[in-house]
């Protein structure tokens, strides 16, 4: 079957690979995956002799190379990316290489360790009257990032704020989400390794947190989650299910 299948295989725990991520990476006859972040167990669902390669130990033309190849020879290759690769997936690069090659390719869609993470947190990332927007963001490392979304410029908004790759510069990121307004006493909760057997959860304040990560060992594999949703003392319940409401399916009462 000569095409490239990028599947999202979720964030860690296997059962929650797709149904369709499943069925197609058991039919694969090349695997490329991102050994540094995929669960191995992922890999079990894999067929007997299957060619695998981990993209952790490749550069990009390395995977560009081994995709070639194995379409070439008539095989199906499947690209495994954790949670899902359509943010921070490095995903756009390769298939530019795969339209400038007329190779033809499909994506499956995952869960990723985002909606893992509000999972394990038991949260709702938008309630009425408190937030109605999620801001997903990193902060500057090693990869720059356009100077109009900084964190401190994006906390102006007070929305709902998702931080990937933050918590090795977790100090400075709580800084720039103050200087940006967010309150001291906003909470903050911190997800590593959402839904895998070794999950840890933090939770705090903007006060607080960065202590309370360091004391639990965390430095990196895990979500920084921060907003007034954390901690829903007070919200409007919401319009969808108030029996007054009229929507398309029902007449709200008199």
């Amino acid at each position: 079957m000569k095409k490239v299948v990028f599947i999202g295989a979720g964030p860690g725990d296997p059962e929650l690979i797709t149904l369709k991520g499943k069925k197609w990476l058991e039919q694969a006859d090349v695997v490329i995956y991102a050994g540094s972040l995929l669960n191995p167990e992922y890999l079990k669902y894999c067929k007997k002799g299957v060619e695998l390669h981990d993209s952790a130990k490749m550069s990009l033309p390395e995977v560009q190379k081994v995709m070639a190849e194995g379409v070439k020879a008539g095989k199906l290759v499947a690209r495994v990316h954790d949670g899902d690769p359509s943010f921070y997936g490095a995903i756009q690069e390769q298939m530019s290489f795969l339209d400038k090659e007329s190779i033809e390719y499909f994506r499956i869609p995952g869960v990723s360790c985002l909606q893992g993470g509000a999972a394990a947190l038991n949260r709702e990332l938008t309630l009425p009257n408190i937030s109605q927007t999620v801001i997903i963001t990193r902060p500057e490392g090693k990869t720059p990032v356009p100077e109009a979304e900084s964190i401190r410029k994006l906390a102006t908004h007070q929305a709902t704020m998702v931080i990937f790759l933050g918590t090795p510069h977790i100090a400075r990121v709580i800084e720039e989400l103050q200087k940006g307004g967010y309150p001291k006493d906003t909470p903050a909760q911190v997800v590593y390794k959402a839904t895998w057997p070794e999950q840890k959860i933090v939770k705090g304040t903007l006060n607080d947190i960065v202590g309370k990560v360091k004391a639990a060992g965390i430095t990196e594999t895990a979500l920084i989650f921060v907003g007034k949703v954390l901690d829903p003392q007070a919200y409007d319940l919401s319009k969808l299910y108030d029996p007054k409401f009229t929507t398309g399916f029902r007449k709200g009462e008199e």
